[in-house]
C-alpha cells in the first residue's frame, strides 16, 4: 500500500518534470510570435481553426527541442545554479525519458504541421530545431557568436506563421524575422550578463563570460536595441500597419534603448534583470500593436 502511495505522490512531480523540459515561457513567446505571424500574414478572414493548428503544432517542434535541449545540456546543467534544478540533473527524469519525449513531440509538431499548413511551414519548422539543436548547442562552448547563430531559429516563428497563412514567406515574413532577431540580443544579453559566473564555470562562452568588465555587452545591447527602433518602423512605412502602430512602436523601442542606457550605466545585476523584463514586455506590446493596427491589403 505504501509502494502505490508513493507512486501516486510522485506522479505530480513527474508531471511538472515533463512540463518543465517544454521551458514554457519559451514555448509562449513562440505561441505568441507564431500567431502574430499568421494574423498579420492572412488576407481576409481568419480561419481560426487552422491558424490554432498551426500555432499548436509550432508550438510541439519548440517545446520538443527545448526537451532535446535539455538532454544535450544535461551535464553542463549541474555547473549552474540556475539550471541545476531541472528534471534531468536533479534526477527527477531518466535521461533516456527527456529523449524520448523530445523526440515525440518534434515529431508529432512537424508532421501536423505539414498536414495542417504544407511544405514550406513544415520545413521552417524543422530547421528551426535542427539549427538549435546541432548549431547554438554545440558552439555555446565554442564561440561567443553561438547567440547570433542562436537568434536565427528564435526568430523563426512568426515567418512559419506568416507563410502558412500565405503560403510563401514574402516581405512581412521577413520584417517579423528581422525584429525578433534584433529584439534577442538585449533580452539574452542581459540575461547572460546576470548568470555569467554560472555560464563560466559550465564552460559557456555567453559574451559577458569573456567581457568581464561588459563594455562590448552593454555596447551591442544599445546597438541592437537602437536598431530594433527602424526596424521595427518599417512595417508601417511598408503598408502593413497604420499611423497608430508607427507612433506606438517609435514609442515602446525608444523607451527600450533607455532602459538599455540605463542599466549600461551601472552594469549591475539588479539592472540587468529589470531590463531582461523590459524587453520580456516589449515584445507583446509591439506586435499587440502591429495586429490592432494591420492594415487591409
Amino acid at each position: 500500500m505504501s509502494e502505490v502511495r508513493a507512486a501516486a505522490l510522485a506522479q505530480p512531480s513527474k508531471l511538472s518534470a515533463y512540463i518543465t523540459l517544454t521551458k514554457p515561457d519559451v514555448s509562449f513567446l513562440v505561441l505568441m510570435t507564431t500567431g502574430a505571424g499568421y494574423y498579420m500574414g492572412v488576407r481576409g478572414p481568419i480561419e481560426w481553426l487552422h491558424m490554432i493548428h498551426v500555432i499548436v503544432a509550432t508550438m510541439m517542434i519548440a517545446a520538443g527541442t527545448a526537451a532535446l535541449n535539455h538532454y544535450i545540456e544535461r551535464e553542463s546543467d549541474r555547473y549552474m545554479r540556475r539550471t541545476a534544478s531541472r528534471p534531468l540533473p536533479a534526477g527527477v527524469l531518466a535521461p533516456a525519458e527527456a529523449l524520448r519525449f523530445g523526440v515525440l513531440l518534434s515529431l508529432a509538431g512537424a508532421v501536423d504541421l505539414y498536414l495542417t499548413a504544407g511544405f514550406w511551414p513544415c520545413f521552417l519548422g524543422v530547421f528551426t530545431c535542427l539549427s538549435y539543436l546541432l548549431a547554438y548547442t554545440p558552439l555555446k562552448k565554442r564561440t561567443v557568436w553561438a547567440t547570433f547563430i542562436g537568434a536565427i531559429p528564435g526568430a523563426i516563428p512568426p515567418m512559419i506563421g506568416w507563410t502558412a497563412a500565405t503560403g510563401k514567406a514574402g516581405a512581412g515574413a521577413w520584417l517579423l524575422f528581422a525584429i525578433l532577431f534584433v529584439w534577442q540580443f538585449p533580452h539574452f544579453h542581459a540575461i547572460s550578463w546576470m548568470y555569467r559566473e554560472d555560464y563560466a564555470r559550465a564552460g559557456i562562452l555567453m559574451l559577458p563570460v569573456v567581457d568581464k568588465e561588459g563594455k562590448r555587452t552593454f555596447r551591442e545591447i544599445i546597438l541592437y536595441a537602437a536598431a530594433l527602433v527602424a526596424i521595427s518602423l518599417l512595417p508601417a512605412i511598408m503598408g502593413f500597419a497604420g499611423v497608430l502602430y508607427f507612433f506606438g512602436a517609435l514609442v515602446t523601442c525608444t523607451a527600450l534603448v533607455q532602459v538599455c542606457l540605463w542599466a549600461a550605466h551601472a552594469k549591475t545585476n539588479v539592472r540587468a534583470k529589470w531590463l531582461m523584463h523590459a524587453t520580456v514586455m516589449h515584445i507583446p506590446i509591439l506586435l499587440g500593436l502591429m495586429m490592432y493596427d494591420k492594415l487591409p491589403r
